[in-house]
């Protein structure tokens, strides 16, 4: 079973992921911010994050650029998931090392899209 960290500071946004993963057959961890998530990943690396930008103590950039420099942090399908809507926003992210950015709020047909194109699950 695939997994995936779900790093984000709102609760029901965590639900929502959860419950769509979930149906995608992934097992799922949460985190409320990056600090989080990165003592997560240190732990065990998932196969996938979906990553907020606007988080306390950490944010989803810093997360990021902290991950790819980790041992096996190249691995992880990161997602980014917000309501950042500007160009400039997803650049950033996809330098930051990004493979996928999509807007909230997220729905199943956009997340199992952005998996299927990374590769992690199947049609």
């Amino acid at each position: 079973m695939k997994s995936c960290l779900v790093v984000d500071d709102s609760l029901p946004v965590r639900k929502v992921a959860r419950q769509i993963l979930e149906g995608l057959e992934f097992s799922v961890v949460e985190a409320e911010d990056g600090r989080c998530a990165l003592d997560t990943c240190s732990k065990s690396m998932p196969d996938a994050i979906l990553l907020d930008w606007h988080m306390p103590v950490m944010d989803g950039i810093e997360f990021l650029l902290a991950l790819r420099q980790c041992e096996g942090g190249s691995l992880p399908v990161v997602v980014f998931c917000t309501a950042e809507t500007d160009i400039g926003y997803v650049q950033e992210a996809i330098s930051a090392g990004a493979d996928e950015y999509i807007m909230k709020p997220i729905d199943n047909r956009t997340v199992k899209s952005r998996l299927m194109h990374a590769g992690l699950i199947d049609k």
